[in-house]
């Protein structure tokens, strides 16, 4: 209990702040609860009129110092001049521009601000959306704003204050570079606010924006509002990760954790715990952690729900739902399913009947009524958004996600699971960093309801405990910019400032800042990878005679046989495509390897043109689905006929038990003898690879007892001078890397005609000025080479998609393509393709990507009016079906380019008016109800 005097010396000090800071007194006092000492410091920087930059963890509310902003703006500036003639008129007010990462982000924010300030005074500008955007407040994805600025819109007048929300986005290698594009550009009289999660480097970001924005004030919080606790789930058993706070500062694991880990994978390691059964006998210790059901069961009994279990595989999401549905797990009341029920069919109801049995809508809706949803990219974007309101409301218990929710909007919860700590990057499974550990268990803990959020860890004996440990208590999560000059960066500054002030402006980003500090520390590497090479050296070092040169002889060796290797597997691929070919409905095959080996028969044989070859088979294990040449390791051979019912259907589970008994009737093997090893041809000795054993046979090393130690150590030696000579090249390039891009940038623009010899921006300049997509310049050179003239509006859609779309993963074979002018227009673009690629090969620049024919036909087909059904299964994709999410998120950006043309003075009248056919034709079904939800 304080005594009088203590009161009244703090009412003192608040009304000293209030006098100092009036209009932070006046929004702290809209709120409605006390701000933290890091959200009063930010706003009292903004109010003495400093940019601000704060870094603060997922939750803490951050974004409560950018809507300070947005009162600053609608207040307006004490000193503003009030005419004499009407003293009573309130000071003129200010606009202020919140931007924000995703769609998704912006739009709740939007309905946030609207709330306090009301309809007519907030905007919203994103690539979908366009309300009041001439409002003092309006809310925009980054982009938007980076548009605006290069076409030097009139909304930027008056403009006070910009906040740029989650600004860590600019690490991000595809979008990145947009965020350091508007943070250079705006005018200097803008007051930047910058809002982003706890990084590493803030003050380096920070010493970055003085330079380019003046004064900019630093507040850093590492303090959670809500407290985390860190566990690990060792099969039935949970644990906390740290005794204490004081052992969770230290990094010191739990003693009881480690005993109980340590003796657990003794035990695997003695052979115990194995599980009888199904490779019992083989070596080595099987572990088989909880069940998913199991886990969500435990988090319920304990109350941790809701929770969101984080499984980095779309696959994995789904198939945890089904577990759970399977093992009976029933997490809601009958009111919460009837509101969930409520929810979701308000929700769906433009959505026709056909496509939802398509899209899995009653397995989905039958998970949603037991608390129980997936949520990743390839659902529908509706379904997930219904997942996302059903979770905030609480009515949803336990999510399965992939990494992607951890960058969405505001979905905390109380507890989380991580399922493992590898994920898979696009291309290769790789360990979680600390950064994305601390991203992901982020969002336990609801501010304002959970007394504390908690996050577990499942073990396996891969999993160490002191790793996790270290991935729990470092706070390491360095800002890195992904910032490069593209061709449409390169006309519009130009065009807006000049060729010289542009190539200043690219060498004041924070990519150029960050790689000039980086050189010393290159530098330094590079002379002691020089002496290390020098010590291998000695150690590969044979008295016998040069181990260099026979050492050149093994490396050759090993490379020649990589490359007949590879030509080998590009001939049985060859083999295996032609065999599915040759199928025909009513086959029966052996699958040989891979987890439908076995007979199968065919059902449609796939002939269609959609890339490679992939009949639709039932194994006699009842799985129906399509199979590719990738699941052949020898060519398919018809080892029977049987009769398919002519309206056969794969999705009945009564016609599939009946016709795979059928296929088990044939009394054919199952394996055929042996389990789907690789056949081996029989080929002769490459004449090279002889030439060169024979050399090494002879050599005089070859002869010395130590020459596998030898060779070990010129191994090493051949592996750090690559990466030696990579760092020199880095070191090289570094210094005034953009600034030279750049320059490489505009000799290549001004060859092909989009920069005059003086510097002047052309027609086609600023035609490729306004097209907004990674492909810039392929997209610019088909329009001014007219290559998409005369293309129906599918046929457009189908045309553009190939510079639009990227395939998840690599495939090896080129998709098909409608026959006609599709597939003309798309080689005259691969053509295209490959000039711009040989003139960025010749000046050093990073090429433009390869154009992916493997969304032409879906679009194709969408755009035709064909069903839903049919438009996924004509995806060029390895797994089967194309996710409908991932058609929509294609389609949409398939609809963005087109109207891109649309508006574009560069293109041909008719080819406009056709690209408007085009998106009418495209924004049906699930893309126009996407678009108005």
């Amino acid at each position: 209990m304080s005594s009088p005097a203590e009161r009244y010396a703090a009412a003192r000090r608040k009304a000293a702040q209030a006098a100092q800071f009036p209009a932070l007194d006046e929004f702290a006092l809209e709120l409605g609860f006390d701000l933290d000492d890091f959200q009063r410091e930010a706003c009292q920087s903004l109010e003495r009129g400093s940019g601000v930059l704060v870094c603060a963890p997922t939750g803490a509310g951050k974004t409560v110092v950018g809507e300070f902003a947005v009162h600053l703006a609608l207040r307006g500036r004490p000193d503003d001049p009030v005419p004499a003639a009407d003293p009573t008129t309130p000071p003129a007010r200010r606009k202020c521009f919140y931007t924000t990462p995703i769609k998704a982000l912006s739009n709740q924010k939007y309905h946030d601000l609207v709330a306090r300030y009301g309809a007519e005074q907030v905007g919203l500008l994103t690539g979908d959306n366009a309300i009041n955007g001439d409002a003092p407040v309006v809310v925009m994805t980054t982009e938007v704003l980076r548009n605006m600025l290069y076409a030097g819109s009139s909304t930027l007048q008056g403009l006070a204050y910009v906040v740029m929300d989650e600004v860590h986005y600019l690490a991000d290698r595809f979008r990145g570079g947009v965020w350091e594009e508007v943070i250079i550009h705006l005018p200097a009289s803008v007051t930047l606010v910058s809002l982003s999660a706890t990084v590493s480097n803030a003050e380096e970001f920070a010493d970055w924006l003085v330079t380019v924005r003046g004064e900019t004030a630093v507040v850093v919080s590492e303090h959670r509002p809500v407290p985390l606790w860190q566990h690990m789930l060792v099969g039935k058993r949970m644990f906390d990760l740290f005794h204490d706070a004081d052992a969770a500062r230290k990094h010191d694991v739990h003693p009881e954790l480690l005993r109980y880990t340590r003796e657990t994978a003794r035990r695997l390691e003695l052979g115990e715990g194995r599980s009888a059964g199904p490779g019992a006998g083989r070596r080595g210790p099987r572990w088989r952690g909880p069940l998913r059901p199991d886990i969500v069961d435990r988090l319920d009994r304990e109350g941790l729900l809701p929770a969101i279990l984080f499984i980095f595989s779309r696959a994995g999401c789904a198939a945890a739902v089904q577990q759970c549905l399977a093992a009976g797990l029933r997490l809601t009341s009958p009111e919460e399913r009837a509101e969930i029920r409520r929810v979701v069919e308000s929700r769906v109801t433009a959505i026709p009947g056909e496509d939802l049995s398509i899209l899995g809508y009653w397995e989905w809706l039958d998970g949603l009524e037991r608390g129980l949803a997936a949520h990743h990219a390839g659902m529908l974007p509706v379904f997930k958004e219904i997942v996302e309101e059903l979770f905030v409301r609480g009515l949803v218990k336990a999510v399965f996600a992939t990494e992607t929710l951890a960058l969405g909007i505001n979905m905390p919860a109380r507890c989380v699971v991580l399922e493992r700590l590898v994920k898979y990057n696009g291309e290769a499974h790789v360990d979680l960093t600390p950064g994305e550990y601390t991203q992901l268990t982020g969002r336990a803990g609801r501010r304002g309801i959970d007394v504390e959020g908690h996050a577990v860890v499942v073990w396996s004996p891969e999993t160490d405990p002191r790793h996790v440990a270290g991935l729990a208590s470092t706070r390491t999560y360095p800002l890195r910019s992904s910032f490069r000059p593209s061709y449409n960066m390169a006309v519009n500054l130009v065009g807006t400032v000049g060729a010289e002030p542009a190539r200043a402006l690219l060498e004041s980003s924070f990519a150029q800042f960050q790689a000039d500090r980086s050189v010393v520390g290159l530098a330094r590497q590079v002379q002691r990878n020089t002496e290390t090479i020098e010590a291998y050296g000695a150690e590969a070092a044979c008295h016998h005679g040069d181990f260099d040169e026979y050492f050149a002889l093994r490396v050759a060796i090993a490379d020649r046989e990589k490359a007949i290797a590879r030509q080998g597997q590009t001939q049985r691929k060859a083999a295996a495509v032609a065999a599915l070919e040759r199928l025909r409905v009513g086959d029966v095959i052996r699958v040989p390897s891979g987890r439908r080996a076995g007979l199968a028969v065919v059902l449609d044989p796939a002939t269609g043109g959609f890339g490679e070859p992939r009949p639709l088979v039932l194994t006699q294990d009842r799985w129906a689905g399509r199979v590719s040449p990738g699941d052949f390791t020898t060519p398919a051979e018809v080892l029977a006929r049987i009769r398919v019912p002519k309206h056969f259907n794969h999705r009945s589970p009564a016609a599939r038990r009946d016709l795979a008994a059928e296929v088990s009737g044939t009394g054919l093997d199952r394996h055929g003898g042996r389990r789907g090893g690789r056949s081996r041809q029989v080929t002769g000795e490459d004449h090279r690879i002889t030439q060169l054993r024979t050399e090494l046979r002879h050599h005089p090393c070859h002869a010395c007892p130590e020459r596998e130690d030898h060779a070990r150590w010129a191994e090493r030696r051949r592996r750090l001078e690559r990466d030696t000579e990579e760092l020199r090249e880095r070191v090289s390039g570094r210094t005034g890397s953009l600034a030279r891009t750049f320059d490489r940038i505009v000799a290549l623009l001004t060859e092909r005609g989009y920069l005059a010899a003086d510097g002047a921006v052309t027609d086609a300049g600023r035609m490729l000025g306004r097209i907004w997509t990674e492909a810039d310049l392929l997209v610019a050179e088909c329009l001014r080479r007219g290559v998409w003239n005369g293309l129906s509006p599918a046929e457009l859609a189908a045309a553009v998609s190939v510079v639009v779309f990227e395939a998840r993963r690599d495939v090896d074979e080129r998709a098909s393509l409608p026959r006609g002018p599709v597939a003309d227009a798309v080689d005259e673009t691969l053509k295209l393709w490959g000039e711009i690629e040989a003139d960025e090969a010749a000046r050093g620049l990073t090429a433009t990507r390869e154009p992916d024919l493997g969304f032409a036909w879906p679009v194709y087909r969408w755009a035709r009016g064909e069903a839903l059904a049919k438009v996924l299964g004509s995806g060029h994709e390895i797994d089967g079906e194309m996710p409908a999410g991932d058609f929509v998120r294609w389609a949409r950006q398939v609809v963005d380019l087109l109207g891109q043309i649309a508006d574009s003075g560069g293109a041909a009248p008719e080819l406009r008016s056709t690209a408007r056919q085009a998106i009418a034709a495209t924004n049906r079904g699930v893309l126009a109800y996407h678009t108005s939800a």
